[in-house]
């Protein structure tokens, strides 16, 4: 295929990358300040699983609507909406009285990521061709997953100096030159469709992802369960109207025989396992650092440097890969490293260990991520006609989000339900669970943070109470990470039977692309 790219190329880029910058930032600046988010508002540990999960549910929900108002309407106005709308977003984040304003802030931010984020592939899909398109998909993968990974970095360092709000205040400079760039370079209409909008599929497409998330969330939570319950059925209700709607509508939102294209649908689902893995990893171990090893937050955040660095060297050489290999050895190759990433977590990542572990689990992490990311992306990109651009992009940062908030509310879920049951078996044992009224015994339970904060108000019992929460966090934190390698290994059995060799896949996107001329 032969190669070509826009006018300024490497500004367009820079400010592609940078509006993509400003959301992956902001997916991940959340989980270092978790512990004292919790401290701040005696959280649960539900309430701050919904904080960490908030944006990544806003943006998953509303960014195949989103997308698909952009390819129609104009990327860049929504480019430029979306980067304007984070930064009153981030503002109340930041300054927000109580942890719902929080969340709400969260979801907020989410949906106007949810505006930027899909136009930046879209537009990446649409500007170049061919090797071009690759190696500008490579770094804007590579850049966007490093900058989410140094996010724990850089709120471990502000939150040395100020408070917790100070965390989501963080992307401002960065949004405001991302609006000046994306206003000065990026061109106005690019491969633009002239199909009206599917209104009621994009309502759908947001219910039904907002009513999973928060199904799953909810699913640990006592007294929750049959809410969590009337969510899933929603969810599953939302998903077979979609599809319906899909088949139906004159110009559908996701065309379904786009999407039932191999090259397409197994990319999508590998993509969102993988993108998942990363933003399960960060959430939990960010915790772990914090509350079992007692990391303070500035080293919690430097503890995470291997997976970004290495997804930084790593994700150029994946490009390659792919050009060489194939999409299916490389996503194979990457989900290799994902899973020792996560059996390291598992087997080694204990109470007291020194830092090598640490960096060791968080280096497979990256490594893997790194090597998948780009035929995650790169094989959507290559399955779809340019004027669907923003079906896979929308899709492409689903992998991401949905990918994220999935795999992080599993995990959450995961961690509570552990905890929880852990605490309270904890407190039976304790021989003192006669003299431990509700009360006492509803803050043990809640979470790390409601614990610690209990247990400096009985110093006397300190040691006791902290010692206990901890074991008790390391009992759940052990079942999310088996959750990752179960989801991992039911991914790698879906890419190595299901996604085409490098010749068929060669044959099938070349087909692909003669069938939407």
């Amino acid at each position: 295929m032969e190669s070509s790219s826009p006018k300024r190329a490497g500004l367009v880029l820079t400010a592609l990358i940078l509006v993509a910058a400003v959301a992956n930032l902001n997916l991940a600046v959340a989980n270092v300040a978790l512990p004292d988010i919790g401290k701040a508002f005696d959280a649960s540990q539900t309430t701050l699983n919904l904080v960490a999960v908030g944006y990544s549910l806003g943006l998953a929900s509303s960014v195949l609507y989103l997308g698909a108002l952009g390819d129609r309407y104009g990327r860049k106005s929504m480019l430029l909406l979306g980067m304007g709308l984070s930064i009153p977003a981030s503002l109340l984040a930041g300054l927000a009285p109580s942890i719902g304003v929080l969340f709400v802030a969260r979801l907020l931010g989410g949906v106007a990521a949810g505006m930027a984020f899909p136009t930046t592939l879209a537009l990446i899909t649409a500007l170049w061709a061919g090797d071009a398109r690759t190696r500008s998909i490579a770094l804007w993968s590579a850049i966007g997953g490093a900058i989410a990974a140094l996010g724990p970095l850089i709120s471990g360092a502000l939150l040395e100096h100020f408070d917790w709000g100070s965390v989501f205040l963080v992307t401002l400079p960065l949004a405001l030159l991302a609006l000046f760039l994306a206003w000065r370079y990026v061109p106005a209409h690019v491969n633009e469709t002239s199909d009206p909008v599917d209104n009621l599929g994009g309502i759908l497409s947001m219910l039904l992802v907002a009513a999973l998330v928060l199904g799953i969330n909810l699913a640990p939570v006592p007294g929750k369960g049959a809410l969590a319950i009337g969510l899933g059925l929603v969810a599953a209700a939302a998903i077979v109207a979609f599809a319906i709607r899909q088949r139906r509508a004159p110009a559908p939102l996701y065309d379904l025989d786009v999407a039932r294209r191999r090259t397409f649908w197994v990319a999508a689902c590998a993509g969102i396992i993988v993108f998942g893995s990363l933003m399960g990893a960060m959430f939990i171990g960010q915790q772990f650092l914090q509350n079992v090893l007692d990391y303070s937050t500035l080293d919690s955040g430097l503890a995470i440097l291997p997976a970004a660095i290495l997804m930084v060297i790593v994700a150029p050489r994946s490009a390659k890969l792919v050009e060489a290999r194939g999409a299916r050895f490389t996503l194979l190759l990457g989900y290799v490293f994902c899973v020792l990433g996560f059996l390291t977590m598992l087997l080694l990542w204990k109470e007291g260990i020194p830092y090598w572990k640490v960096g060791l689990g968080y280096a497979f992490i990256g490594i893997g991520v790194g090597l998948a990311g780009t035929p995650a992306s790169h094989s959507l990109t290559g399955s779809v006609p340019v004027k669907r651009a923003g079906m896979a992009s929308g899709t492409a940062d689903l992998q991401r989000d949905l990918g994220g908030a999935i795999m992080q509310s599993i995990f959450g879920a995961l961690l509570t339900a552990g905890y929880a049951a852990a605490a309270s078996e904890a407190i039976a044992n304790s021989g003192q669970s006669a003299r431990i009224s509700e009360s006492v015994e509803g803050e043990l339970t809640k979470s790390f943070a409601s614990a610690a904060d209990l247990a400096s108000r009985y110093p006397a019992h300190a040691e006791q109470i902290v010692a206990a929460a901890k074991a008790s966090f390391l009992h759940g934190d052990q079942a999310a990470y088996l959750a990752g390698i179960v989801a991992i290994l039911l991914g790698g059995a879906l890419v190595f039977f299901a996604f085409p060799k490098k010749a068929e896949e060669e044959e099938l996107l070349a087909r692909y692309h003669a069938e939407d001329l």
